[in-house]
């Protein structure tokens, strides 16, 4: 998930509710490993270890060595597929086919992850990134957390259902992808659109939902049924220039500056999806502070009401839920010190709710800039789909999802919600498959870190998500 963007709505409900954000030392005592849970962090361990990083990594080393373990437990070759695009051999995606009854008229589900990781260099690091430690209760190392963990798991689960003669009453197929995090060859868009026969599935089970730890204890499970689209615009201010000497109002930074204070003050409005509105709706039962409940229920019954919004937004990320978000992330400017700019430059990183799109978003910054002679383009061609509206989740999967919540981890809500960043899920949404982030891994506000120095996942979270998602996929799949 690129730039924390996947930004779990986990994170944003502790921070809502003003949770306490004491972070808990589990004991650096050794876990006795099941067969089952030491299969997982092998393949875990196998890869952290191999650097899938943008542009120095190889995806298709982790996908290989991932296909070679599934030929090894008695897949078909025919059913273990790592394709890689043309022209980039170190972004291979793997694609598995775990066969089902003969016959079964009941269209697949799939398993989605992601292999490539976030760059970590190991200067800015205490110890290996790609290396995976356990200390302190916690697994350290780039991927531990985002997206490595639900690989492994999904891996070593299929595995273990082909060791023990498991046969669903429909087939499960499972892709692990390059390039979510960033890149030019995102391997789901590419299977989209070159290989939808081998992912055409009824739908996909992904990154993106999570559970809330409060003081170490589950307190809430999210489904992601929905996220934002992630789109960069370039803001250009272009002047004639001069001799520093001689300096005059017209300046290019100057201009941009303005410009940028104007969309740093700008509010787009109030946009609220099935998914946003139900989230608010559910989470208000269980919301930390009268007011802040009672805002949450006034918004889901009226989106327009300003002073229950105005309440709300005052949660960064709260309010990036209720909204498209535009936020400043690069500069640059002028070609010399003693020179007047000619050019000044900015990056402005949008985040589009599903109900907009692309022109709209531009138009509002163009009103709220308020000045023709600054230029907005897209910084990079897009290709992102808009106007994917959000679908219901599931009900077999709400259903299995929340008993199998209440079973594990006691009563805990199971909340619809959506990612204020980007996932693999935005592909397959736009071309028709409804995709859900489900993974049964709990984590405490902030603290796997993921993109940043020091990732890391909680020990005991990574097997009880194993144990969640074997038993998810089982029941989703005619098993008990």
């Amino acid at each position: 998930m690129p730039r924390f963007e996947k930004s779990s709505l986990r994170t944003i409900v502790a921070l809502a509710f003003v949770l306490p954000s004491v972070a808990v030392r589990l004991s650096a005592q050794a876990i006795s490993l099941t067969p089952h849970q030491q299969l997982a962090r092998d393949v875990y361990k196998q890869l952290v270890e191999t650097n899938t990083a943008d542009s120095v990594g190889s995806v298709t080393k982790a996908a290989q060595g991932m296909a070679d373990r599934f030929l090894a437990a008695g897949f078909a070759p025919a059913d273990v597929s790592v394709l890689v695009p043309a022209g980039k051999p170190a972004k291979g995606n793997l694609v598995v086919r775990y066969r089902g009854k003969p016959g079964g008229a009941v269209k697949p589900i799939l398993l989605l992850a992601h292999l490539d990781v976030v760059a970590a260099n190991r200067s800015e690091w205490p110890r290996d990134p790609f290396t995976l430690y356990e200390e302190n209760g916690f697994f350290l190392g780039r991927g531990t957390a985002d997206d490595k963990a639900m690989a492994s798991i999904f891996v070593a689960n299929l595995l273990r259902m082909k060791k023990e003669g498991f046969i669903p009453d429909r087939d499960i197929l499972l892709a692990l992808t390059a390039d979510e995090e960033g890149g030019d060859a995102n391997g789901m868009k590419w299977l989209v659109e070159e290989h939808r026969n081998l992912i055409d599935v009824a739908y996909a089970i992904n990154e993106g939902g999570g559970g809330t730890l409060d003081n170490g204890k589950p307190f809430l499970n999210t489904i992601q049924a929905a996220e934002k689209v992630s789109v960069n615009f370039t803001l250009t201010a272009a002047n004639r220039g001069g001799h520093s000497s001689v300096p005059r109002a017209d300046n290019a930074i100057y201009s941009l500056a303005y410009a940028l204070t104007r969309v740093a003050r700008h509010t787009f409005p109030v946009a609220l999806n099935d998914v946003t509105r139900e989230f608010f709706a559910q989470t208000a039962k269980v919301a930390v502070g009268a007011d802040m409940a009672a805002a949450m229920r006034a918004l889901a019954a009226n989106p327009a009401d300003s002073d229950a919004a105005a309440l709300i937004s005052r949660v960064p990320e709260f309010n990036s839920t209720l909204r498209t978000t535009c936020v400043a992330t690069r500069l640059n400017g002028g070609h010399a010190y003693n020179a007047l700019p000619q050019t000044a430059t900015a990056n402005i990183n949008c985040r589009i709710v599903p109900t907009s799109n692309a022109e709209e978003t531009v138009a509002a910054l163009q009103r709220a800039i308020a000045d023709t002679s600054i230029r907005i383009s897209l910084t990079v061609p897009s290709t992102e789909k808009f106007g994917v509206r959000p679908t219901a989740v599931e009900p077999a999967l709400l259903r299995v999802t929340r008993e199998l919540t209440k079973k594990m981890f006691g009563d805990v809500p199971v909340v619809p919600s959506m990612s204020t960043g980007a996932t693999d899920g935005r592909f397959l949404r736009a071309a028709g498959i409804p995709t859900y982030g489900v993974s049964g891994i709990f984590s405490a506000l902030g603290e796997t870190n993921a993109h940043g120095r020091e990732e890391k996942l909680r020990v005991k979270s990574y097997y009880d998500g194993l144990e969640f998602l074997d038993r998810l996929v089982r029941r989703l799949t005619g098993g008990r």
